[in-house]
This record gives C-alpha cells, structure tokens and sequence, in this order.
C-alpha cells in the first residue's frame, strides 16, 4: 500500500507562466487541489520533496496548507519533455475512509513454459479501494502458463477491500507460442545472387 507522506504547502493567488517559472525556479511547484464540490485551491509546493513523494503511482499527501491538514491523492502530474521536472500537479481532496476509483500498473512475474511466450495486453487496471490503502501494483504471477493460456481481469488476485472497476473479460495476459522466424532460405538465396551483376570475382580482377 502506498504511504501516506506530509508535505508543506502554502496558497497562491498570482497566475501566469511567469510567475509559474518563479516559482519552479525557487525548487518549488504550482499544483491545485480539486474536488467533493468545493472550488479548486491553488497551492505551492515543494519541488524535491514532491519528486521523492510521487514515484509512485496514486500517491497520497497530507498537505499541511498553513496549519491546515489535507489529504490528496496525486492524479496527474505535467513533467518538462526533456528535463526531470515537474512543472505542475493535480491533487483529488480525499477524506479518510473514502473509496476512490484509480488505475494501479499491472507487473508479471514468474516463468510461463520454455515452449511459450507471454505478452501484457493491457499495463494497468482499474479498481475501487479506500483512498488510503490503494495497491501500488497488480503482481501477476506465471509460472506454469503455457500455450493457449489467458489471465483476464477475473483472474486478477487483488488485495482485501480492493474490488475490481476493469470488465472482467478484459484480457490482461495472453500466452501462446512464439512466432517463427525463417530466414535462413532467403538469406541464402540473396548470397548465391551475390556475385551476379557487375561483381567481379578476384582472380579475375
């Protein structure tokens, strides 16, 4: 499950890329805060506490907004294309003992049969948990699958008062054989046309 991690944040009411790229500028990020019908708060945060907070996926902050505590969950974070840099963050307000709806990444571990391949159709899941205790992963375990085996959304072990959202005959997995790949037959025609055309063998050269 994902901690739950404290940060300062203090309001803002000046707007713009300018004042935007000041702020980035000082190590810190504009995010807003949304949700439960209220208007959305505009706040500062902290640049590299933020970085550590949100490598994971859903995360959940307690932000101290000048002596005010409240919980949100990260639900989108706008990064620089080229730098490591957040330049903006959405922050969902949440309220402990609510469940909330979020998409947790999907990993494979195990061994499918030597004779058979697995590929991830689909990287990541829907499912309802409370706001505070949200998987950080779904872990799918394969060992023993062979060809012609299927994981679908049904299949998925999820952890206690976790539920499900994704259709439960969403494919998740598929296991087949791998695809052959003979190359061998043309490869050596196009050496035995090799020397034909304007090529001239060395001892005649």
């Amino acid at each position: 499950m994902v901690d739950t991690i404290r940060i300062p944040a203090s309001t803002r009411s000046d707007f713009g890329k300018g004042y935007a790229r000041r702020i980035r500028a000082n190590d810190q990020i504009p995010a807003v805060v949304y949700g439960h019908g209220e208007p959305p708060q505009h706040v500062v945060i902290p640049g590299h506490t933020t970085m550590l907070a949100v490598r994971h996926s859903n995360a959940v902050l307690e932000l101290d907004i000048e002596g005010e505590s409240q919980l949100v969950m990260v639900k989108d974070i706008q990064r620089h294309a080229t730098r490591p840099e957040i330049l903006h963050v959405d922050l969902l307000a949440v309220r402990r003992g609510e469940r909330v709806e979020v998409e947790i990444p999907v990993h494979v571990h195990g061994e499918v049969e030597p004779n058979a391949v697995h590929n991830v159709e689909e990287n990541t899941l829907t499912v309802e948990a409370d706001a505070l205790n949200v998987p950080e992963d779904v872990n799918i375990n394969l060992d023993g699958h062979g060809v012609g085996d299927h994981v679908y959304a049904a299949d998925v072990r999820l952890p206690e008062g976790v539920v499900m959202v994704s259709d439960p005959e969403l494919l998740v997995i598929n296991v087949s054989a791998p695809q052959a790949q003979d190359l061998g037959e043309e490869a050596g025609e196009e050496t035995a046309a090799a020397p034909e055309g304007d090529v001239v063998p060395e001892n005649e050269a």
